[in-house]
């Protein structure tokens, strides 16, 4: 297994559309190079806000391909390979090729409501199906079900290649609890734009991020900030972000993200049902704050 550096703040990619719902591979190909450009860490490929629920097989691939191309091995590319039947999942990891991909995000299965044990085995069977770095992804407003501090510290401390946790389940204690009695080799990554900041005083390593689509420079300074102790500076880039981090998501992700990008001229407000774009009234007030944070759009 490679070493990979997940510190740092790394972008979970939008899937631009065109007017007729087919991927716009342009603006994607665009929007990979302004995310290489502007300090992005690593990229996460096909997860939560790429909307890959309505993606087609071949659709995937041909986004897989392209992500990998443009960046050239310059940064790490983590690539979301989760589902909620174990052996699905397994067989996809032993079969796929996955040239060019350097970790793995695993989200914890959905809809199927699991035990603890039931999402210890899932994980078990997953991480003995790879030699890829493994990243868990727990997020239980999606999933229906919350990972516990102890069912991750048990499957960070029996298996090598599970390198950390993308934790988004919003609770502050139950991520310290992992922080605090973690493997030094296990780290715990914010799931959630808006609790980055205090996450990562705690001793988190930093973020997958949907705001970074819009803002890579100006996020992943914070999170630089951040992790180099000057906390004061990380808190104000904090504070002038924290009127979008919920404007972002009150439509639903990447609602949010997707209108912000098309004010600034990257892509169509489009999105795949049964998502919708963001509400008219969303949208101006979102407009409103990049006016003042003198974004040109």
């Amino acid at each position: 297994m490679a070493d990979i550096n997940l510190k740092g703040m790394g972008v979970a990619l939008i899937t631009p559309f065109k007017e007729d719902e087919s991927v716009d591979y342009e603006a994607l190909g665009k929007l990979v190079d302004y995310q290489v450009q502007n300090g992005t860490d690593y990229l996460v490929v096909l997860g939560t806000t790429a909307e890959t629920p309505t993606l087609t097989e071949e659709e995937k691939k041909n986004i897989i391909n392209l992500v990998v191309t443009r960046v050239r091995g310059r940064i790490p590319i983590v690539l979301g390979v989760g589902g909620n039947c174990t052996r699905s999942v397994v067989e996809k990891l032993k079969t796929d090729n996955f040239e060019g991909i350097d970790a793995i995000l695993s989200v914890v299965p959905y809809y199927n409501k699991p035990s603890q044990e039931g999402i210890y085995q899932h994980y078990k069977a997953i991480a003995n199906a790879t030699h890829l770095p493994i990243v868990l992804y727990n997020v239980p407003g999606r999933t229906g079900v919350n990972m516990t501090a102890e069912t991750t510290l048990r499957i960070a401390r029996e298996f090598d290649n599970v390198i950390a946790v993308k934790e988004a389940s919003g609770n502050i204690t139950q991520m310290d609890d992992i922080i605090k009695n973690k493997p030094a080799r296990f780290n715990v990554i914010s799931g959630d734009d808006g609790i980055t900041f205090p996450l990562m005083t705690l001793g988190a390593v930093g973020v997958i991020s949907v705001i970074g689509n819009a803002f890579p420079r100006e996020f992943s300074r914070m999170v630089r900030l951040a992790l180099a102790g000057d906390y004061d500076s990380a808190r104000t880039i904090h504070h002038s972000f924290t009127e979008l981090f919920s404007l972002l998501f009150v439509d639903g992700n990447p609602a949010g993200v997707k209108s912000m990008l098309n004010m600034m001229g990257f892509i169509e407000n489009k999105l795949r049902l049964p998502l919708v774009p963001t509400r008219i009234v969303t949208y101006e007030k979102i407009r409103e704050v990049l006016r003042q944070l003198s974004i040109k759009c």
